[in-house]
């Protein structure tokens, strides 16, 4: 059954312009349309969020979403919102890194499904390889005038800057091959509708463009707004650069950090955004943080909702259980539960010493721990007052002044937690 999925997109925020027709034209019968994501990492991040979700929508709606992994174009680099060129890739990587998002898309999209809707992964560079550039000036570049292109905001804004160097001639053809894409797939898949954002309408409309100069057909463009955050800064970094849907570049603690931390404001707009929560359901929750805003309901269930789907319930519990540990009563077998790099996420800047193997084997001195060997503490003298206040812990467990610390302490074999009151944490590590 086909549902309205401009209306679906429409109460969710996610609709900057659509171009007039599409909305009638997906209600008519099960359509397929497509978006297209850079493949110049072997990883999407949380800026190609809004574009997943849209295929998402569109194929809970009834159509068929076709994703399509820009290996030619992610060899040219595309001059929308970007002020300088980009880094060429070579095939083995550009094969890598597709193989890499489709496994990451199947968290979103049903690509085995026996239904017409099953969703589809294609690459431009299966059919851009083979395409000579005399052909191509031939049979796609003669249909678009070079004042059509000037006249789009991605071109005029790069060649018109102050500090631009200008744009190079590859650049300037981008918007040529996405929209020989568009008119590729319209012809071989059906594929009757382009959507992305909003920076894209141009690359999108030169593609209708060609579909109606070319083939005497009718393609449609959808976009989605670009998502800000409140505060102004861009949305998808955090201090240490992009936030990755791969575990191993984003650990699935900071990944469920990130959105914790999201303002009241930007929840409210997030939570429709990147949840498959309901309208009645995202209006109950709204109403319930409102009422009580410091117990941030909206923040958690969005941090829950979108880890689960970009990572799996267990690390959504794991990603809890290690919040807790620094701000709740956690034990020493909840730390030694954490693999290495969350342990390390979650006790990011705390001082860090290296004691040798040999000294933990033998039994290390938990006075010599603090002060001498680990250098946490200025003096014995210092440590042993500590101790005698009972404010020192070794993986969260209060510690005497005759505690020896053993291998049985090591947490992943190389790290022993050392505590003063609260606040004041210190690392071993293991060499």
């Amino acid at each position: 059954m086909i549902k309205n999925f401009v209306e679906e997109l429409t109460w969710r925020g996610m609709i900057h312009t659509v171009m007039p027709g599409a909305e009638e034209h997906l209600m008519e019968s099960m359509r397929s349309a497509y978006v297209g994501f850079d493949p110049t990492a072997d990883s999407l991040h949380i800026g190609n969020l809004v574009p997943i979700m849209l295929l998402a929508h569109y194929q809970r709606c009834g159509h068929k979403p076709v994703a399509l992994v820009g290996g030619a174009t992610g060899m040219i680099g595309d001059p929308s919102g970007k002020s300088s060129e980009r880094n060429l890739l070579d095939e083995k990587t550009l094969r890598h890194n597709q193989e890499a998002i489709k496994n990451q898309l199947a968290h979103f999209l049903d690509f085995e499904s026996n239904e017409a809707n099953a969703a589809l992964l294609v690459n431009n560079y299966d059919w851009m390889k083979s395409f000579s550039f005399l052909e191509f000036i031939r049979d796609v570049g003669k249909h678009i005038t070079v004042n059509y292109m000037m006249a789009k905001d991605s071109v005029k804004n790069r060649i018109s800057s102050d500090d631009s160097e200008g744009m190079s001639f590859t650049e300037f053809t981008y918007q040529l091959v996405q929209g020989y894409d568009f008119l590729h797939l319209y012809k071989e898949k059906d594929c009757s509708i382009q959507m992305g954002g909003s920076d894209q309408w141009g690359n999108i409309t030169t593609g209708t463009e060609l579909i109606r100069r070319i083939s005497g057909g009718k393609g449609f463009a959808i976009t989605c707004p670009l998502i800000t955050k409140s505060d102004g800064s861009k949305f998808g970094k955090s201090e240490g650069g992009n936030v990755w849907l791969d575990a191993e570049r984003t650990s699935p603690y900071k990944f469920y950090q990130y959105w914790l931390n999201t303002s009241d404001v930007d929840a409210e707009k997030y939570i429709k955004i990147f949840t498959f929560l309901n309208e009645e359901e995202i209006n109950a929750l709204i109403k319930e943080h409102n009422v009580a805003p410091h117990l941030r309901v909206l923040q958690k269930r969005l941090a829950e909702e979108i880890t689960t789907m970009v990572h799996s319930k267990d690390d959504l519990e794991n990603a809890i259980k290690a919040s807790e540990i620094l701000f709740g009563n956690s034990t020493g077998n909840d730390l030694k539960k954490l693999n290495e790099q969350t342990f390390l996420d979650v006790f990011e800047g705390v001082p860090l010493t290296e004691i040798a193997r040999a000294d933990i084997e033998s039994g290390l001195d938990i006075i010599a721990a603090l002060a001498e060997k680990g250098g946490f503490l200025k003096s014995n003298g210092e440590a042993r007052r500590a101790l005698k206040e009972n404010s020192i812990s070794v993986n969260k467990e209060k510690a005497q002044d005759d505690y020896r610390i053993t291998s049985k302490d090591l947490i992943n074999e190389k790290f022993v937690l050392l505590q003063r009151g609260k606040k004041n944490y210190f690392i071993l590590r293991i060499v």
